[in-house]
């Protein structure tokens, strides 16, 4: 085996730091000899189970304490861990058993009938581990009694190539794919990352990310190789009383994505350095409008904050250094350590600066392929200039400054055309959160008999007192005629994927059931 396996660097961490505390949830902390000791047991009970080697195992939980102990019992066990959101309804969460041919689920009480449900279209799973359960009922086991049994994991000679994670993705057009990346992968792309940030031991990583999504996934995955302390948050729905949390623990990094940084910026009563301890923030998923990091700079002076660009393929694919920021505050930056981003014309030529093109992504840290979909896999990959490479193709349209410094444009099935012209939806997004009184908002297309598509604004207000007219004449100011909102409809909130990114599909879908 060359390089390390991801459960390795929980084993190494627990050597160096066996009594600190590695995952705090709630009311329950585990030190790092704690979570070392607990995923050998449950490891043990699921290879007992017949568990073996690249066999999958559905992870459908909370975030949680238990959802840790049970990705480094599977990768303990030579499996590979399937996360899915606990929000997933049990027809998706049948399609994913049957898509990767799951042996097994690990799930919790309160999620137990939809997992039955699923299960019972799911012949390739054959048992079910329940925390918080008492006793074993139609084939799950209580997660307690696995991790009470002081059992060791049989060796399983699984090696850094075998699959670590099949993370599915959103399913934006069609069923969702399953995105395979291996230990070799996730070792890149964790210790990339965790270069840039400049990651410490003595981190305190407080996340409400779900652990079903990389983003989320990844700040376990580079908390427990750091040996630092992630603080698990189920949601974000509180903000103050995740600041709370965050002033007791002293958090000094915060994870979060656009629709977070907006809904802490509507806190009231909250004073610049209300969190002396935080030394960085990082956005992802989506970028950060330029307003929103000028206001949170306000807010947090010492702070570093981190724009970056990523997909499930890649985990990460660029970042800005902060110092860039007042620079280039528009800018997802360059790619990461030990990688390279660069965009393409149609024709697969590398574009000069200011042209608009697709990102490729070229590294380690690049996606095996889809689970069991070779025409999908043909079309994100393809062959690099080193023998055997594969680049993955994006999907995303950027441009480069003289610098190089990357810029998200749009997705290519998220562009509008509308009075015979091509926008882009984030560029009238960053006019949108500069408009005063304006909370988040998110831009699609609707069918227009004369303009072919319309621009049309969902709005987040911050000022309950903002018109739709006011709104209208603010992006006049700003934007070029064609770009500027034919309407605007204020709502309560925005859809969102289940990772927390506002999704202009579900949007156009809920304007699709109005009309």
């Amino acid at each position: 085996m060359t390089g390390p396996r991801v459960e390795e660097l929980l084993r190494r961490s627990a050597g160096a730091h066996a009594g600190k505390a590695a995952v705090v949830a709630g009311d329950r902390r585990l030190t790092y000899g704690d979570l070392d000791i607990m995923s050998e047991r449950l490891a043990a009970c699921l290879q007992s189970r017949g568990v073996g080697r690249n066999d999958r195992v559905i992870v459908f939980m909370d975030n949680g304490w238990e959802a840790a102990v049970s990705i480094y019992a599977t990768l303990k066990a030579g499996a590979t861990f399937v996360p899915v959101n606990p929000s997933t309804k049990a027809g998706r969460l049948g399609f994913v058993m049957r898509n990767c041919r799951a042996s097994a689920i690990l799930t919790q009480a309160r999620l137990q009938p939809v997992a039955a449900t699923a299960i019972g279209s799911s012949p390739s799973v054959a048992f079910g581990i329940v925390a918080g359960a008492e006793e074993a009922t139609d084939g799950f086991t209580p997660f307690a009694d696995c991790i009470a049994n002081a059992a060791t994991p049989l060796p399983h000679g699984g090696g850094a190539d075998d699959l670590a994670h099949l993370i599915y993705t959103s399913g934006s057009t069609g069923e969702p794919k399953g995105v395979m990346m291996t230990h070799r992968n996730v070792e890149a792309a964790a210790s990339s990352i965790t270069a840039y940030l400049g990651g410490k031991h003595d981190d305190i990583v407080l996340s409400a990310l779900p652990l079903a999504f990389g983003y989320g996934l990844y700040q376990l995955i580079m908390a427990v190789r750091l040996g630092a302390t992630l603080v698990l948050e189920k949601s974000f729905a509180f903000p103050y009383t995740v600041f709370e949390t965050m002033q007791k623990e002293r958090a000094t990094a915060l994870p979060l994505v656009p629709t977070m940084a907006a809904m802490i910026l509507q806190m009231r009563d909250l004073e610049p350095g209300a969190l002396p301890d935080l030394r960085y923030m990082t956005s992802a998923a989506a970028p950060l409008p330029p307003e929103h990091i000028r206001r949170l700079r306000e807010l947090f002076p010492h702070m570093r904050l981190y724009s970056m660009y990523g997909q499930t393929e890649c985990m990460r694919g660029t970042y800005l250094p902060p110092e860039e920021l007042d620079r280039r505050p528009e800018s997802v930056g360059i790619a990461i350590p030990g990688t390279e981003a660069f965009i393409i014309d149609e024709q697969g030529e590398r574009t000069a600066p200011g042209v608009i093109g697709e990102l490729v992504i070229r590294g380690p840290h690049v996606m095996q392929g889809y689970w069991d979909d070779e025409a999908a896999t043909l079309r994100a990959l393809h062959p690099g200039p080193m023998p055997g490479e594969r680049e993955l193709h994006t999907g995303d349209l950027f441009r480069a400054d003289e610098d190089g410094f990357l810029y998200f444009v749009s997705r290519k099935d998220d562009i509008i055309k509308t009075r015979g012209e091509k926008v882009a939806p984030r560029q009238v997004e960053t006019v949108l959160h500069a408009c005063p009184g304006v909370a988040e908002a998110l831009v699609i297309g609707i069918d227009d008999a004369v303009l072919g598509k319309a621009i049309h604004a969902l709005v987040i207000r911050s000022d309950p007192a903002l018109t739709e007219r006011e709104v209208i004449r603010y992006c006049a100011r700003h934007l070029e005629d064609f770009m500027v909102p034919k309407s605007v409809e204020f709502r309560a909130d925005l859809p969102h994927t289940d990772s927390g990114k506002a999704s202009r599909r579900l949007a156009a879908q809920s304007m699709d059931r109005t009309s």
